[in-house]
């Protein structure tokens, strides 16, 4: 758990405040890529992986899964078979915007981060696959990486060793389905973003059959500072099971929306407060804690929970993205959940029937709700619906559909109830 202390004397490392840090000379002139000079000289492959475990890192782009277990699922090297690193950087969670900062504020950071990988897993390239609406941040590392090239801290033999990578940016398709990693290498081969069937899981056969791990923009963006600092100091901050700085997205009915970083295990209520509290001084009603998929949590169901796995499932919903969105007493929460249900029917790639059809069904009742025309009985079968879609496809988008409609109904069924006409039933003469 986070001591009550610890956020107000925290000093930012992911985005830390130096202007034009996005350039290569100014990122080097604050020490920029000598934590991957020195791994390349004095560290083994193995003792990157082994500090990556020893540091509690979890993803950070909604699985909240170790990064340094996954980074151990890679199989012996195979002279004959290359390996790959995917950097998911589509970030289409409705509600999620912190991938992008980093990419535009610290994208050296995040090649470093990269290259430290590709080191630790004897990788051969790393395929960045950024949201295709990110056009100016492309171009930005793209320019970035060029000069990343021409200084040889990326490519053949790079600072001088024997390791050599290659990083290629590829822009996104953008399609939301696109961020779930089997998807997005479909995607990278050149074929329709399907979700692949598991197993095989990536780290076997990934990439054209290759072994390929992906891992999150802001993941590996805390390669480099575990490795600088050390586990132990990362492991220190913020929530003991979740630890390390988090970016917290904070956007909806406040006065300051915008990216804070923070450690992990922040008080809801506290971010709520860094974010300036309740545009209006209107009251809380409702927080969506990390991106649009997750369930919402109720303003009375907030005391004492903070943003960390642990804490928020034991609350009822998850950490996700940690794109926060507040909602004030006056949000329609039908309204809401239209808005939520449409975006999941229209990025349901079509391939699973339950998620294809389920998303549809979903959407169509809900409008009918909100439209005055639906009855009591509409939620129930939107209830018994998101039963027959969660878990019952290739992959988790039927899930991250149903879980926003069964808890938003559950937690707010009297604003639902209101909008719906008493049950008619029809009996047979």
């Amino acid at each position: 758990m986070t001591k009550a202390t610890d956020w107000k004397s925290y000093q930012r490392v992911l985005l830390p405040p130096i202007k034009n840090l996005h350039h290569l000379n100014v990122y080097r002139e604050h020490g920029g890529y000598e934590t991957l000079r020195n791994v390349l000289a004095q560290k083994s492959p193995e003792d990157v992986t082994t500090e990556m475990k020893r540091s509690g890192l979890r993803g950070r782009g909604g699985a909240g899964f170790p990064t340094g277990l996954k980074w151990s699922f890679m199989p012996p090297v195979d002279p004959e078979k290359p390996r790959y690193l995917c950097c998911n950087a589509d970030e289409s969670e409705p509600g999620t915007f912190k991938d992008r900062q980093l990419m535009e504020y610290n994208p050296h950071l995040l090649f470093e981060g990269i290259l430290i990988a590709g080191y630790a897993m004897t990788l051969k390239a790393c395929y960045l696959y950024v949201r295709g609406e990110y056009a100016s941040w492309i171009t930005l590392m793209e320019e970035e990486l060029a000069k990343a090239y021409d200084a040889n801290i990326v490519g053949e033999n790079m600072m001088g060793t024997k390791h050599s990578m290659d990083i290629i940016i590829h822009k996104g398709a953008g399609a939301y389905i696109c961020g779930e990693e089997t998807s997005l290498m479909e995607s990278l081969e050149g074929k329709r973003a399907y979700p692949r069937i598991k197993p095989p899981f990536p780290a076997q056969s990934g990439i054209w059959g290759a072994p390929t791990t992906i891992n999150n923009v802001e993941t590996l963006a805390c390669a480099p500072l575990i490795l600088e600092k050390g586990a132990d100091w990362f492991a220190a901050i913020g929530a003991e099971k979740n630890p390390g700085p988090l970016l917290y997205g904070i956007s909806g009915h406040v006065n300051r929306p915008g990216v804070y970083e923070y450690p992990t295990g922040m008080l809801i209520t506290d971010l709520l407060e860094i974010a300036g509290g309740m545009l209006g001084g209107k009251k809380l009603k409702a927080v969506v804690p990390g991106g649009a998929s997750v369930p919402v949590l109720r303003a009375d169901m907030i005391e004492g929970v903070t943003m960390d796995v642990e804490s928020l499932k034991e609350a009822g919903s998850m950490l996700g993205t940690a794109g926060m969105l507040f909602l004030d007493e006056d949000t329609d929460m039908v309204a809401f959940l239209r808005r939520v249900a449409r975006f999941y029917h229209h990025e349901s790639c079509g391939q699973c029937t339950p998620c294809r059809e389920g998303t549809g069904w979903m959407e169509n009742l809900i409008t009918r709700i909100d439209d005055g025309e639906g009855n009591l009985r509409d939620l129930d079968l939107l209830l018994d619906l998101c039963d027959q879609m969660e878990g019952r496809t290739v992959c988790a988008l039927a899930d991250a559909a149903a879980w926003p409609v069964r808890n938003t109904i559950n937690r707010f069924r009297q604003d639902f109830e209101k909008r719906c006409r008493p049950a008619t039933w029809v009996v047979n003469a």
